[in-house]
């Protein structure tokens, strides 16, 4: 039997801080984070694709995709998802979630080949072999700065079997990026394109289980 659980994170500016450049003048709102099974992250999938759209601004047309490949992840082993719901308005307000990665996944065995023949197959197996692969952390703009993307972040790889945890970031000195290095994250690839062409280059980044905490804000 599973128990439900959820974590009332933010009721004051210093909770559950993490690291991020500037923040807004007022207190954040109390936000409530809940882990969601794969039948509830179905069932909100609207609403996380929408949170989605507003971090992330990817052309409209990209979004039916991104939901496909969201509703296809929760069928994955050890999935685990967690929302964030804004206490005053019940509006989903962030999220995050990943799973346990495998060979004969798309994102494990691009990155595997791509970081065996920067680094060899050793160093390959080492940080995929036994890993949790955060697939997503997103956090609308109206309730950025003050947290809750650490606080999603830590409570999603907590407790977590696998050795290592892995993820892909925007490469820029973003306050993602500085909230991932912070908690543990190291790049492992950089300037990486998954698709040739124009998409932006992003940073693979890993970290070993358990991630560390610290008092900064994101």
């Amino acid at each position: 039997m599973v128990t439900r659980r959820s974590w009332h994170l933010f009721g004051a500016r210093n909770q559950a801080r993490s690291g991020s450049s500037g923040s807004s003048g007022s207190s954040p709102a109390a936000v409530t984070v809940g882990e969601l099974s794969p039948v509830e992250f179905i069932a909100r999938l609207d609403q996380l694709v929408a949170v989605y759209a507003a971090a992330m601004r990817p052309a409209p047309e990209l979004l039916a995709g991104r939901r496909t490949i969201m509703a296809g992840h929760a069928g994955n082993p050890g999935f685990r998802a967690l929302a964030a719901t804004d206490d005053g308005t019940g509006e989903t307000v962030g999220f995050g979630y990943g799973f346990h990665g495998a060979a004969g996944q798309w994102w494990h065995d691009t990155v595997s080949r791509a970081l065996a023949a920067r680094s060899g197959d050793q160093a390959a197996a080492a940080w995929l072999d036994d890993s949790f692969e955060v697939a997503e952390l997103h956090v609308v703009p109206g309730h950025q700065g003050h947290g809750m993307g650490a606080g999603v972040l830590l409570r999603l790889n907590a407790g977590r079997p696998e050795r290592t945890a892995l993820l892909s970031t925007r490469d820029a000195d973003t306050p993602a990026r500085r909230l991932y290095r912070g908690t543990g994250f190291t790049d492992l690839l950089t300037a990486f394109r998954f698709f040739p062409g124009g998409e932006p280059p992003y940073a693979v980044m890993g970290a070993e289980l358990p991630l560390r905490t610290r008092p900064a804000r994101s």
